[in-house]
């Protein structure tokens, strides 16, 4: 019995000594110079969230072509000066700069405003040179006192990019009897300038293949203003729709922008009514 009791106790000794040793051993006792030393900076938050990067992107829906009954060809417009699209230019990471890093680092590409048919795509240097502007400054060197002439690149400003292009198709599919829609390209629209500052028109910088990008847009978390912990996506913004645009442009045998024929209020009801002829056309498929 005494030696049932002594090996109970060298027992419980021995626990006690490994649980003291692994308690002892803290991060900061075994750390190396190779650690990351972003282990050393706090957490910004009550807790750690990794559903953004844990979550994965679920592809679409098989499609047939034998299933589309019908599809329209849209293009708008989303301006994020409008109070519903501000998450757009959230300064922390503005929406031109998620794309704009994507396609310098070669994350995703990007194709030329020929057309938008994604037919010619454009190399990663050129798309970093794109917006930036070069000026001439006089200086002077502080030895000799001699004038000197120097270029200065100025790079495009986040904020100077205040519209975006969306081209997406409306369909109708047979094998779900569902009205859907997938949103094609995303082009960013500059302003062109004259030499006086003067506006001229406006026109889109690249195209960017939505499809090809769900990836990468998934990775960057949107500003929800309704509630910190709610954590939405950029992919999560456009499939569900949620931010406000107008349309310019839809299929038609001219390929007239609604520009090129209407101005003003006529514009806006003439997009108001292609909007209500697809909801029309759905509504129409059943009885009641």
């Amino acid at each position: 019995m005494k030696i049932y009791v002594k090996i109970l106790s060298l027992c419980f000794l021995g626990m006690i000594l490994f649980s003291t040793k692994s308690y002892a051993q803290t991060p900061e006792a075994v750390r190396t110079e190779a650690s990351d030393p972003d282990e050393d900076r706090p957490l910004d938050d009550i807790v750690e969230k990794r559903i953004i990067d844990e979550r994965m992107v679920l592809p679409y829906q098989p499609l047939r072509e034998a299933d589309v009954f019908w599809e329209k060809r849209i293009w708008r417009v989303i301006d994020i000066r409008e109070k519903m699209n501000l998450p757009f230019a959230y300064p922390e990471m503005p929406f031109f700069s998620i794309l704009m890093d994507a396609a310098v680092n070669g994350d995703i590409t990007v194709y030329s405003t020929e057309d938008d048919k994604f037919s010619a795509s454009l190399p990663a240097d050129e798309v970093a040179t794109m917006g930036a502007t070069a000026d001439t400054v006089i200086t002077f060197d502080p030895e000799t006192y001699e004038e000197q002439i120097q270029v200065v690149r100025n790079e495009l400003n986040p904020e100077d990019v205040n519209r975006f292009r969306i081209k997406e198709v409306w369909f109708f599919d047979e094998q779900t009897s569902t009205m859907q829609v997938r949103v094609l390209g995303i082009a960013p629209m500059i302003d062109v300038k004259d030499e006086n500052g003067n506006f001229r028109y406006e026109k889109p910088m690249f195209w960017v293949y939505y499809p090809e990008s769900r990836e990468i847009l998934a990775r960057h978390q949107v500003f929800n203003s309704m509630n910190d912990a709610a954590p939405m996506t950029w992919e999560d913004m456009f499939e569900m729709r949620f931010f406000s645009s107008y349309i310019m442009k839809a299929s038609n045998v001219h390929d007239f922008r609604l520009q090129d024929t209407y101005s003003g209020v006529d514009r806006l009801l003439e997009a108001d009514k292609i909007k209500q002829e697809i909801f029309n056309f759905e509504h129409d498929l059943w009885s009641y």
